[in-house]
C-alpha cells in the first residue's frame, strides 16, 4: 500500500515538473504519456492462487489486419491483473472492463482497451481485467474468472482514493464470456470462491451497476455457447453446475441494475441469452435495460464493426442510463 501512495507523488511531482519544462506545444503529450495504463496485479506474489499447471506460459497472438486497428488475443494467463486508464479529471466514477473470447482467449483490444480509452475520454476511471481462463490448469476451473473479478472490484474499492474514485460508484462491463463473467459478477459477488488474502478482501464484491454486452447466459444445452459452456463446466456438467453458472437462474433482489446490449442476428452467442437474463431480472425485481439490435453481429466491442448502425450508439446509450447511477457529474 505505501508504494502504490508513493508512485502517487511521484507521478503528480513529474506532472508538474515536466509540464513546467517543456514547451506548450509537448504539454499534451507529455500529460498523455503519464496517462498511460498503470498495472496492477490481482494476487500476492502475482500468480493466480489455485495453479495446478506449472508449464503455463502467456501467449498473445496480434490478429490486427488493419494497422490502425489493433486487435490482440491473449491466452495462457497465470498472472491476473487490472490495467488502470485514469481520466485526466477523473469524476469519480469506475468501471471494470472484462473481454470476451469464449473463455479460451480474451480480446484485449476491440472489448476493453478500446472501450477503456472510450470511457477515460468522458471522465470514468477504466479498468481492463486480464482474468484466468478456466481450462488451462486451475484448481477450481469454474470459479476461477469470477474470482479474478471479485478480487478486481474490491481492490479497485481498496485503492480508491488514490484514483480518485468514489467506492460507492464501481462498476462492471464485460463483452461475451466477459458478459458471462459480468453477469456472474453481478448475481454472486458475495459467494466465497477464493480464500482472503488482505484487508482488501473485507470489502464488498458487488458492483454498483453490470453491463453485460451481447453476453453467454445460460449454461443450458442448446442456448449455451457451446465453447464457452466446455471450457467453464465441462461439456458433460451436472443440472448443479448448470444452474450455478448460469446467472439468469442465480438473480436475486439484490443484483445491481443491469444494463443488456445484444445485437438480434448474433450468429455465435443467441440473443435468447440476454432475454433469460432480462426476464430474470423483471421477475426479481431488478432494474434492467436491454437495448436489441436488428444487426450487429457478434464482437462488435465498443462499435468498430457497426459504423453506420443504430448498434454503434450503445455506448452512449449505456452512458446515459448510467448517469444517477453511476455518472453524477
Amino acid at each position: 500500500m505505501a508504494g502504490w501512495r508513493a508512485m502517487t507523488i511521484d507521478r503528480r511531482t513529474l506532472l508538474a515538473a515536466s509540464l513546467a519544462a517543456v514547451p506548450a506545444g509537448a504539454v499534451a503529450q507529455t500529460a498523455a504519456a503519464l496517462l498511460a495504463p498503470e498495472l496492477i496485479y490481482l494476487w500476492p506474489g502475482r500468480d493466480g492462487p489455485g495453479l495446478t499447471n506449472a508449464t503455463l506460459a502467456e501467449v498473445v497472438e496480434d490478429r490486427s489486419t488493419d494497422p490502425a486497428k489493433r486487435d490482440r488475443a491473449v491466452s495462457g494467463v497465470r498472472q491476473p491483473r487490472i490495467e488502470a486508464y485514469r481520466p485526466a479529471t477523473p469524476n469519480g466514477a469506475a468501471m471494470l472492463v472484462m473481454p470476451g473470447g469464449g473463455y479460451t482467449r480474451l480480446a484485449v483490444d476491440k472489448e476493453g482497451r478500446e472501450l477503456a480509452e472510450w470511457l477515460r475520454a468522458r471522465g470514468v476511471t477504466a479498468f481492463v481485467l486480464t482474468y484466468r481462463l478456466p481450462a488451462e490448469g486451475w484448481r477450481d476451473p469454474a470459479n476461477t474468472p469470477l474470482a479474478d473479478a471479485q478480487r478486481s472490484v474490491r481492490l479497485i474499492r481498496a485503492q480508491a482514493a488514490r484514483f480518485g474514485v468514489d467506492p460507492a460508484r464501481v462498476g462492471a462491463m464485460g463483452f461475451s464470456a466477459g458478459g458471462h463473467l459480468c453477469a456472474d459478477l453481478a448475481t454472486r459477488f458475495d459467494r466465497a470462491v477464493y480464500a482472503p488474502v488482505d484487508a482488501a478482501d473485507r470489502l464488498s464484491a458487488r458492483p454498483i451497476i453490470a453491463a453485460p454486452i451481447y453476453p453467454v447466459v445460460s449454461m443450458e444445452e442448446g442456448l449455451a455457447h457451446a465453447g464457452s459452456r466446455a471450457k467453464l463446466i465441462g461439456a458433460d456438467a451436472t443440472d448443479t453446475m448448470v444452474i450455478e453458472h448460469s446467472p439468469d437462474r442465480q438473480v436475486t433482489r439484490n443484483t445491481p441494475p443491469l444494463f443488456i446490449v445484444h445485437a438480434e442476428d448474433d450468429a455465435t452467442v443467441k440473443v435468447a441469452n440476454s432475454l433469460a437474463l432480462h426476464a430474470a431480472a423483471r421477475a426479481a425485481g431488478v432494474p434492467v435495460e436491454m437495448h436489441l439490435f436488428e444487426k450487429g453481429g457478434h464482437g462488435f466491442g465498443w462499435g468498430r464493426r457497426t459504423a453506420g448502425l443504430p448498434a454503434h450508439l450503445w455506448p452512449e446509450l449505456f452512458l446515459a442510463w448510467a448517469k444517477g447511477r453511476l455518472v453524477t457529474t
